[in-house]
């Protein structure tokens, strides 16, 4: 690997704070195959974004990023500028520090370090498609955001935000204890969508998963063909499920054999439009943070970010 102007962003707080007792662990490695090297920690939220423009701006030409899905989406949507790549051969690297690190595995990214910077500084630079959203923004204005993983709106946006208060509560967070407990008391949605322009059938929605990547949810085989430099995205629809029908079938969410349920159905697609039918509040949520709420509009943009690993 040719030496490379590098930056690499720290979220502290990833992982529960654990990020930042092993920094000093994460900071040797680091150093042992990229010997010259510039860091810098996050101290608040979409700090990631600013720090990995400026770098870029200042000719940066690989970004690390040690954090969890959020950290990445921040650093992803740093790579942006009014709407253009700011340098199309600068490439994202990873090194997986999260409590959810779903992209990781879709990009075949070890969780260990030496394996991580292995994927690094060996692995080719590939494009990977990324999503754009537009989105209802909590003060009611239109906001626009870049995300790599998986965004969805219903049940999973309401699970993220639980999970986030309880992090923010220091309680525990479990993704999949929240999600049964959300499960218990959340009604199914009447949505409008679309794909391509084409409308899909009308109904109560359980959840909408529009997925650029495999696996969310810490594990969740959501989406287990999707690929990340098709140009599609992998757009999985559950529709109103009772609480004990969803949790006989939970299990096959895990090992991604939820596809074949009658309830449950796949259409690939380039731009997905939704919206609430009858004006009640539909939370999304992309890459594991709760940002809005419907109407959406979900587009790909393919093979546009540079980023070190395998698909």
């Amino acid at each position: 690997m040719k030496l490379l102007k590098t930056q690499v962003i720290v979220n502290p707080e990833s992982a529960k704070g654990q990020t930042r007792k092993r920094w000093v662990q994460i900071r040797e490695g680091i150093r042992h195959v990229i010997h010259d090297f510039k860091f810098e920690f996050t101290d608040k939220p979409l700090d990631a974004i600013d720090l990995a423009r400026a770098a870029l701006k200042d000719g940066t030409e690989l970004v690390i990023g040690v954090g969890g899905d959020g950290t990445m989406n921040e650093i992803a949507n740093g790579f942006y500028e009014d709407r253009k790549i700011i340098n199309p051969e600068a490439a994202l690297g990873i090194v997986p520090s999260g409590s959810g690190c779903d992209l990781t595995r879709s990009l075949a990214i070890p969780s260990r370090l030496k394996d991580a910077l292995t994927v690094i500084t060996e692995a080719p630079t590939r494009t990977m498609d990324v999503g754009k959203v537009r989105y209802r923004a909590p003060d009611g204005t239109t906001a626009e955001r870049i995300f790599l993983n998986v965004a969805d709106f219903g049940v999973g946006g309401e699970v993220v935000a639980k999970v986030n208060q309880k992090r923010l509560e220091r309680k525990a967070s479990s993704y999949v204890r929240c999600l049964v407990s959300t499960m218990a008391k959340y009604k199914a949605k009447r949505v409008r969508i679309s794909v391509d322009g084409i409308e899909i059938p009308a109904g109560e929605y359980l959840m909408g998963a529009v997925a650029n990547g495999r696996v969310f949810g810490k594990g969740m085989k959501i989406a287990p063909q999707a690929r990340l430099d098709d140009g599609l995205f992998d757009f999985v629809c559950v529709k109103g499920m009772r609480f004990l029908e969803f949790c006989a079938n939970g299990w096959k969410l895990m090992n991604g054999t939820h596809l074949g349920h009658p309830k449950i159905f796949l259409v690939r697609g380039r731009k997905i439009e939704a919206e609430s039918e009858d004006g009640e509040t539909v939370l999304i949520e992309l890459d594991g943070e709760q940002l809005g709420t419907l109407p959406a509009t979900f587009e790909v943009i393919p093979r546009s970010l540079p980023v070190k690993g395998y698909f």
